[in-house]
């Protein structure tokens, strides 16, 4: 059986009488990608952020390779590398300098750091700007970089929101395919995506929030299996799941 390497109990975050996250349960196994898919607002992000321990749960508990975010949270946070949807680096820094100021935070071996920093480099074609400050790089080369940054410490969980947006087609694959090479070494990979064509594409198992409730978690089977209305795409599964369905109604008669 593989390991449950994320794990959410009854997680709840209210903000005053409103209730963002709503009992929402489910676990990330390693050796898998979770896509976890909702409309706006929906609360995908707040959950991922009570899960990487910049959130703290109103109730309800949050493992991360075992570890409890609250009780544990520097064991927690060690295991796990978060890409947020906003790259958010130091700017004045260059790729080779955030990368070496990151593994100075997890305290890396230095006999290893110098190999680490020009493997990932390589890996994500940052090699030639290394040595360029990252307020110079473009989205993309922003979104590489944060990406390299969160895999410095080679962490056993990965959660990423909205990885691939504003990507070129070549730095959207290239992601797509260290993702899933991380997920075949044993890694757990939770992304948030509205990209519902790359959620089918490579996800093993995807969860769909809607209104801060867990309403489906399966496998593309698993969640056919649940529609009752037929539908074998994501994007049709997904609209008929979440109420989609009648804006895309709405929509066709006012064309």
């Amino acid at each position: 059986m593989p390991e449950i390497l994320i794990e959410t109990r009854d997680l709840i975050k209210r903000y005053g009488d409103k209730v963002a996250v709503n009992s929402v349960s489910f676990e990330v196994y390693g050796g898998e990608v979770f896509g976890f898919l909702g409309p706006n607002g929906a609360g995908k992000t707040t959950t991922i952020k009570m899960i990487v321990g910049l959130l703290q749960p109103t109730s309800g508990t949050v493992k991360v390779a075992g570890y409890d975010v609250q009780s544990q949270p520097m064991l927690a946070k060690a295991s796990c590398g978060y890409v947020p949807d906003t790259p958010n680096l130091y700017a004045k820094l260059t790729g080779r300098e955030l990368l070496r100021f990151v593994s100075d935070l997890y305290n890396l071996d230095r006999s290893q750091v110098a190999r680490r920093i020009d493997e990932l480099l390589r890996m994500f074609d940052l090699t030639a700007a290394a040595n360029d400050t990252v307020d110079s790089y473009s989205h993309g080369m922003q979104q590489k970089a944060s990406l390299a940054a969160a895999l410095m410490h080679d962490p056993k969980v990965l959660v990423l929101d909205e990885p691939t947006v504003g990507l070129d087609p070549k730095s959207a694959r290239l992601i797509k395919d260290i993702l899933r090479q991380l997920a075949d070494r044993g890694a757990a990979v939770m992304l948030s995506t509205h990209i519902l064509e790359i959620a089918e594409r490579m996800c093993d198992r995807i969860g769909i929030i809607n209104k801060g409730q867990l309403i489906a978690v399966g496998t593309m089977d698993e969640l056919r299996t649940l529609d009752k209305t037929g539908q074998t795409s994501l994007e049709d599964i997904f609209l008929s799941l979440t109420g989609g369905a009648e804006e895309t109604e709405i929509a066709e008669i006012l064309k």
